[in-house]
């Protein structure tokens, strides 16, 4: 009769003891709804735009944690990795070419603003000082790169092979007559190397980073059409998370569109 009790009381115990693990689990699990969304950035007008954001969002009762990065690597590893939850530095062309590459499963779901590509030197005053073997910088990787010589193309420069399109790349200039050096570097190092080179294709946002006003200093910039809005990007299984519907909601709200407009001043567009 005792060795019964005894099993039953330890029945009991253990009983207890698995119910307790079981309330510690959601217990564990609640906090997650209260977490702040990650969103990747790159330093300079997509940190600042985002800056913004994160304060009206609060007030929607939305959190955000703001994550720089200091390259166009970086934040797409972050958000295939599960380190952040969604990013916002890039546009389309260069989801695209990310997403082919290296098979990262990601999609676009909001537009958000333009960084019209400029033309800017330190040699020169004017696009036709340029001297023949001059040396160009642009950036190195492919869809920036093929921007730059698209837009070096569109001031007379060189002339692509026919069908080229938006992936244009260096071995793709058939006509180069005054034989101008093409240097690539990695975006963020190309507005440095304007002391070094005779004209530099530099992002919008590197080149207010670096002190340069794009609407005064370029010597040329792509016009409104530009294909290259940028793009708020998210893992395909959280395209319909209604944290990032919200997200989107604050971001393109008309409150951010105004600071765009009066903080940069033109250089850069809401593409909304």
């Amino acid at each position: 009769m005792k060795k019964y009790i005894k099993q039953i009381a330890l029945a009991a115990i253990l009983t207890l003891s698995v119910a307790g693990l079981a309330g510690c689990g959601k217990q564990a699990t609640a906090p997650a709804a209260d977490k702040p969304l990650k969103v990747g950035v790159t330093a300079g007008p997509h940190a600042e735009v985002m800056d913004v954001v994160k304060k009206i969002a609060e007030k929607e009762g939305l959190k955000i944690e703001v994550v720089e990065f200091n390259d166009y690597v970086q934040p797409n590893v972050a958000l295939h990795q599960g380190d952040i939850d969604a990013n916002s530095f890039q546009h389309q062309p260069y989801l695209d070419n990310m997403v082919q590459d290296r098979k990262y499963d990601m999609v676009s779901v909001a537009k958000t603003v333009i960084f019209p590509m400029g033309i800017y030197s330190k040699k020169v005053k004017a696009i036709s000082e340029l001297k023949p073997g001059a040396t160009i910088a642009i950036p190195n990787d492919p869809t920036n790169g093929g921007r730059a010589l698209l837009l070096l193309e569109q001031q007379g420069l060189i002339k692509l092979k026919a069908g080229t399109g938006l992936k244009a790349a260096a071995a793709d200039i058939a006509e180069n007559p005054k034989n101008f050096k093409i240097k690539e570097l990695d975006a963020a190092q190309v507005p440095r190397s304007l002391e070094d080179v005779d004209l530099a294709a530099v992002n919008t946002n590197y080149a207010m980073t670096a002190g340069l006003v794009p609407n005064k200093d370029a010597l040329a910039m792509e016009d409104g059409n530009s294909p290259y809005a940028n793009i708020i990007a998210v893992k395909s299984k959280d395209k319909d998370n209604p944290a990032i519907a919200k997200l989107i909601k604050v971001y393109q709200s008309a409150e951010v569109k105004q600071f765009i407009e009066e903080h940069f001043k033109s250089s850069v567009i809401a593409a909304w």
